[in-house]
């Protein structure tokens, strides 16, 4: 009868460890599906264009235990060698500046002719897939385990979207894991010093029009405290978190945590009313009092989008 009860115990035990490695979460930067994307036939004419020769696919990984939305951007006929790639953080916020194919055929294009494979997150609880699982309002609400796409945080627990693009990128057999590159815009700007500040994985980065300080933003544009910050920065009605929230996202305060090894160059128009001219500067400020490699390239009455110095930026960039 012993004997009968241990092997019952036995096969329990081996039961309860083969459920519980079941339940586990997919290592971060695991491919959960991948799939071709075609443009709409009512794109523009240009992002067609831009299309041509490009491989362009929707993926979904895993990052901190929910499933996240990313584009991958390729050369349709392979190269015969790996590739340079670059992450590319996005603007915005929600919906407004999220990635979709017609966007990421305007951005990738370009790279592409440079020699560089593009892969992209919408981060946790955005694009197609987020939309899928659960409203944008649930997506917005404070709180954990609100379902399988998580919820964006503005550079909270939604950086670890950018990081675990690594382990992705390195799972490419058309990706050179070593040479990898960071170019982010706006907010995508803060998501990169904020990645840059716990990887020295990347070679370069690329800052367009970024945000280096949040409560400057803030006081510039209030209208972000009350649709952007309170609604998606976790802990804003706890006024000692609120401050420490708006510091952890603000690279400008800690420059000097920014590795040496990644030399930054950074973008910006005199022009720009959505994020102030001023956050560039006082960024090429900061750096240079911590010794870090930058170059600072200041645009005379470029917008936000410096879309009058799209070739100086391609140039630039390239």
């Amino acid at each position: 009868m012993n004997d009968q009860l241990r092997s019952l115990a036995l096969v329990l035990a081996c039961g309860l460890v083969a459920s519980a490695a079941l339940a586990a979460p997919a290592p971060d930067g695991t491919i959960l599906s991948r799939s071709p994307v075609a443009l709409p036939d009512d794109a523009p004419a240009a992002a067609h264009r831009r299309a041509e020769g490009v491989r362009l696919e929707k993926l979904v990984y895993a990052s901190g235990g929910y499933e996240v939305e990313a584009y991958l951007a390729a050369p349709a006929e392979p190269a015969g060698a790996p590739l340079p790639c670059i992450v590319y953080n996005r603007g915005g916020n929600r919906d407004f500046g999220g990635l979709t194919p017609v966007r990421m055929a305007f951005l990738a294009g370009a790279l592409l002719r440079r020699g560089y494979v593009v892969v992209a997150s919408n981060y946790r609880g955005n694009g197609e897939h987020g939309a899928a699982l659960y409203p944008p309002e649930r997506r917005c609400a404070e709180g954990d385990g609100i379902g399988g796409a998580g919820r964006e945080e503005f550079g909270g627990a939604d950086v670890d979207d950018v990081l675990a693009l690594i382990p992705l990128v390195e799972s490419l057999p058309e990706v050179d894991a070593e040479r990898l590159g960071l170019f982010g815009w706006s907010r995508g700007g803060m998501m990169t010093y904020l990645a840059l500040r716990r990887t020295d994985r990347f070679r370069a980065a690329v800052v367009g029009a970024g945000v280096a300080d949040l409560r400057g933003m803030g006081d510039e544009r209030p209208e972000m405290i009350e649709h952007v910050y309170a609604e998606l920065i976790p802990g804003w009605d706890d006024p000692a978190r609120r401050e420490k929230e708006l510091a952890d996202r603000s690279a400008v305060l800690w420059a000097d945590q920014l590795p040496e090894s990644t030399p930054i160059l950074i973008l910006h128009g005199t022009g720009d009313w959505r994020v102030m001219p001023r956050q560039a500067l006082e960024m090429g400020t900061a750096l240079l009092a911590a010794r870090r490699p930058y170059r600072l390239m200041m645009f005379e009455g470029g917008d936000h989008g410096l879309s009058e110095y799209r070739y100086a930026v391609n140039r630039a960039v390239g």
